[in-house]
């Protein structure tokens, strides 16, 4: 289930990247993008471009708009002649005739001049009542097909029959930012370049680039403040040295509130339509020159990043907590946000958001269920483990990956089994109260070394108990542990004994036997009840060593293979002996008094 839900999340965002999604409807992908055009923005100077704007001080100098044509064909004059000028591209619209001078210069300007008119496309296909005011003009033979228009608003028809003739085609989004422009639009099958499209083809001895005919994006890469923006009054009075506006490409417009040329961009809300245009220009310079950002392959980056989330997230969920798991989400989301901004810059067509969905995703359902799982599994490992391990080996078990730690299976395990010698002739004689606390008070002697020494209680035997280490949680030294709890266990039934002996009883004793070796340790029993155990010769065996301890003077008597297995323990040889259920004899030890640091040892063959 984990590996299916990271499957869904790395499918939402292929279908984010390649999906039926309506590219030009609002997405938080624009406003991702548009954060890092205004993180990126440039404020280094643009020369190639110079900006005229009609402005305010302009308007205040020579009088409101609209100007007498002759004074706009002076400024485009001037443009071309003293300062030199490359090209002029008129972000302005003259749609009526003037039936004057002026009207005849600037036509013939723009007939044998690099000068681009401007003409306006609507694109509104609700209106009842479609726009079609001037003449169009500029039309360009295109095997591609532009965007389809419903209405215009061109030039007066001398102004209109320049060969080069720019178009304002300005299509925002839902939410009213302008980020793409059309390069070329459609009206009645006749395809009409952009504005700054047609500047390009007029001035430059080479093709402008047509890289997409729906809507390519602006680069918006510099600020308003990047462009060297003369006012035109400046112009005409000469005022500007001619050596710093030269063999630039000329933008005229306006910037002044009261022609009401503003748009909203991603550097900002009412922003003038004038630099949309200089930015244009500026895109297509860059692709032109090859200086456009090498293309990368966005939709495969972003859905290799969402994968990488996805398979990090399921291998790590399960040995995190919840908000552990959030915090790992929310560095991957900060490290996609700084991989997608340099992204963003190379590939104009994927979706940001992509990684980020999935992350979302993953945060939504996957940190839950793994929630659910975990919860689940605790539940179970408590009411199971509590009274039988100690607390760390639960809470390691909790933090472990295994999907069923308590599901039986074959482990390397220390069994030890005690019981108190006599125990029938102790309590008979006694008051049912105080052999109550007798047998609670031998069991608890018993009971706290295993648990101290991460031992797993099996269960009570009456008067005795049977423990053992490496299971559930695998234990390298659960030999050396199982003979540490031995030595406490005697320790305490010695005090509990003289206590007891204090009272005018008789002293107690309690008989040990441990051996290690391979059992198959689980969760055994029905659904009516079951009980976390282990089986196997070796648990056979260390019941057997109990029992014939009665033989010995030894407490504990241990088999070969935790001998085998000690290293921190020495022993004494006690020989050998014929163990009930065994075909072959069974070699004893017993424990010395001292222990070692390292290796087992067995000093000596006792003699009974």
């Amino acid at each position: 289930m984990r590996w299916l839900i990271a499957l869904a999340a790395v499918l939402l965002c292929a279908w984010m990247q390649w999906g039926p999604l309506p590219r030009n409807a609002f997405l938080p992908d624009e406003w991702l993008r548009d954060a890092y055009l205004r993180l990126q923005v440039s404020t280094a100077e643009e020369p190639r471009v110079l900006v005229v704007d009609i402005d305010e001080a302009s308007l205040a100098r020579l009088g409101p708009w609209p100007w007498p044509r002759e004074r706009i064909a002076d400024l485009v004059e001037m443009l071309l002649t003293r300062y030199e000028a490359r090209g002029v591209a008129l972000d302005i619209m003259l749609p009526e005739s003037e039936k004057t001078v002026g009207d005849t210069r600037l036509a013939l300007l723009a007939r044998h001049g690099p000068v681009v008119p401007l003409q306006a496309f609507d694109f509104n296909r609700t209106r009842e009542l479609q726009v079609r005011v001037g003449a169009l003009g500029g039309a360009v033979a295109s095997p591609l097909r532009g965007v389809k228009a419903t209405g215009y608003i061109g030039n007066y028809p001398a102004l209109a029959a320049a060969p080069h003739v720019g178009a304002a085609a300005y299509i925002t989004d839902p939410d009213g930012v302008l980020r793409r422009v059309p390069l070329l639009t459609e009206f009645e099958g006749k395809q009409y370049p952009a504005l700054a499209l047609a500047l390009l083809e007029c001035c430059s001895g080479k093709p402008a680039p047509r890289l997409d005919t729906n809507a390519i994006r602006v680069g918006f890469d510099r600020d308003w403040n990047a462009y060297t923006v003369v006012s035109a009054a400046d112009i005409l009075d000469g005022a500007i040295d001619p050596p710093s506006a030269a063999r630039r490409l000329v933008v005229v417009g306006s910037s002044s509130l009261g022609m009401a040329d503003r748009v909203t961009t991603p550097l900002g809300a009412d922003r003038p339509g004038l630099g949309v245009q200089a930015n244009m220009l500026t895109t297509l310079l860059d692709r032109q020159a090859g200086r456009a950002p090498a293309p990368w392959p966005g939709r495969l980056i972003a859905c290799a990043f969402a994968l990488l989330t996805a398979v990090v997230a399921t291998l790590a969920f399960p040995r995190l907590s919840a908000v552990a798991s959030m915090g790992l989400l929310a560095a991957g989301s900060a490290l996609w946000l700084v991989l997608a901004g340099l992204a963003s810059r190379h590939d104009p067509a994927f979706s940001p958001v992509g990684p980020l969905a999935t992350s979302l995703f993953l945060l939504a359902v996957a940190v839950p269920w793994q929630w659910q799982l975990a919860q689940r599994r605790s539940r179970h490992l408590l009411s199971t483990l509590r009274q039988y391990v100690a607390p760390s080996v639960v809470e390691e078990l909790l933090r472990s990956e295994a999907e069923d730690p308590l599901a039986p299976r074959q482990l390397d395990v220390t069994t030890l089994i005690a019981d108190m010698e006599g125990y029938t002739s102790q309590v008979e004689a006694l008051p049912v109260a105080e052999a109550s606390r007798l047998t609670r008070d031998f069991l608890a002697c018993l009971t706290g070394p295993v648990i101290d020494t991460m031992g797993t209680l099996d269960k009570y035997t009456g008067d005795g108990l049977v423990a053992f280490w490496g299971a559930p949680l695998p234990i390298a030294e659960h030999a050396d542990l199982a003979l540490d709890a031995a030595r406490e266990i005697l320790r305490r039934v010695e005090a509990l004994s003289l206590r007891h002996q204090a009272a005018g009883h008789a002293p107690l004793r309690v008989r040990i036997g441990i051996e290690s070796g391979p059992a198959m340790a689980g969760d055994f029993g029905t659904s009516f009840r079951s009980i976390y155990t282990a089986v196997g010769d070796s648990v056979n065996t260390a019941s057997r060593l109990e029992q014939v301890a009665r033989d010995f003077p030894h407490d504990v008597i241990i088999g070969a293979g935790t001998v085998e297995r000690a290293r921190r323990h020495t022993f004494i040889l006690l020989g050998e002996r014929r163990l009930r259920g065994k075909e072959n004899p069974t070699i004893l030890y017993t424990l010395t008094s001292s222990m070692k640091q390292e290796g087992s040892t067995v000093l000596r063959e006792s003699t009974r």
